[in-house]
């Protein structure tokens, strides 16, 4: 039985929320996970400019005090978005980061955007999953020594909820695994988006896009999914077919995860922010009003038993009223089926489990 350690939102002059922070990095042996020298990412989401629910820098910034005092290399990361928007290109990632308060001044250590500018620099590591044997995950990340994942904890719609699983498992993935877990099938051309630029043609790897009569079309049989054609064309014409039945989404999801932890088993860290927890993604660039009240931090070696005792935490809460939960929900009551009723969010749990990425018992240390 894994163990989670736990704490509340509570301080005092004596003991503030850094030091909390500080405590439950202590609880999870981080002395024993970094070395001297090793390169240590720091796995978080940025927020999209206009979204104001992602973890504040401040933070960050006491995780990084303490690996800079085990003597590793710290650095913040995440990787470019599969949609278009502030964080699709290593360029604009970095410049919404800053704007989001992620500066050297404030954290301490620099920021690497883990999957190169465009979303194209990756590795493929090979698995045994149910779906995928190979996953594509962003190279910087593969070859950090270790990594702590910081999580602002929250619903999401296509897996329910957005925790450690997610965080390492689609944020860690190159564009064209982004691709592979929301979508089985090319991309498509909205004709009348496209001007005939024929930009798209000099960066698809595979020549699977043509131009005829001033359109592009692509062969789905000649695509290999890498995405790049989404990003490049300026006019929004190029677009995904969001189309993956979200159980298969979540399975794909998790076997990511799985390739992002292979050589790094003993070296990762999960934190789970339990605050302001939103209905929908930080990938948004608005955040609407948190569903339950704040609730406190966690910490674990585990990454299933740290979202199951999170999404307990959120389930035995009351849901705040005038918030996109309806009903008012009592505790005990499933808070991300009454956000979006057809999405079984314990799939990610029971199939990271069956993949030995943990365990759903825990035992929850309160400190």
């Amino acid at each position: 039985m894994s163990k989670v350690f736990f704490t509340d939102l509570r301080t005092n002059p004596k003991r503030n929320l850094l030091d909390k922070i500080e405590d439950l990095l202590n609880r999870t042996k981080i002395n024993e996970k970094i070395n001297k020298n090793d390169i240590v990412a720091i796995k978080i989401h940025f927020g999209e400019y206009g979204n104001t629910a992602y973890l504040r820098p401040v933070f960050l910034r006491r995780i990084v005090e303490r690996i800079k005092n085990l003597g590793g290399k710290p650095f913040l990361t995440d990787t470019n978005t599969l949609y278009t928007g502030s964080r699709s290109d290593a360029v604009s990632h970095l410049t919404t980061a800053i704007r989001n308060g992620f500066d050297y001044a404030c954290v301490e250590c620099p920021i690497i955007i883990a999957d190169g500018i465009r979303g194209a620099t990756g590795i493929k590591i090979p698995i045994d999953g149910d779906i995928l044997k190979e996953v594509s995950i962003a190279k910087e990340i593969v070859e950090a020594d270790a990594m702590i994942v910081v999580t602002h904890f929250k619903a999401h719609e296509l897996s329910g909820f957005g925790g450690s699983l997610k965080n390492i498992g689609m944020g860690c993935a190159t564009r064209e695994g982004k691709l592979v877990q929301h979508s089985n099938v090319a991309p498509i051309i909205k004709s009348n988006n496209c001007k005939g630029c024929r930009t798209c043609l000099d960066y698809c790897p595979a020549g699977a896009i043509a131009i005829k009569d001033k359109k592009a079309s692509i062969d789905p049989e000649k695509c290999i999914g890498c995405g790049e054609c989404i990003i490049i064309c300026s006019f929004n014409a190029i677009q995904i077919q969001w189309n993956e039945s979200p159980d298969i989404f979540q399975k794909k999801m998790v076997e990511y995860a799985f390739g992002v932890l292979k050589g790094k088993e003993k070296k990762i860290i999960y934190i789970n922010f339990v605050m302001q927890v939103s209905p929908a993604c930080d990938c948004y660039p608005n955040n609407d009003a948190p569903i339950v009240r704040d609730i406190g931090i966690l910490a674990s070696t585990d990454p299933v038993a740290i979202d199951t005792a999170s999404c307990d935490l959120v389930n035995n809460e009351k849901s705040i009223p005038n918030t996109a939960i309806k009903k008012p929900l009592k505790k005990g009551d499933d808070k991300w089926r009454a956000l979006y009723p057809l999405i079984d969010w314990n799939i990610q749990l029971e199939h990271a489990q069956m993949l030995g990425l943990g365990e759903k018992t825990y035992t929850l240390v309160k400190i």
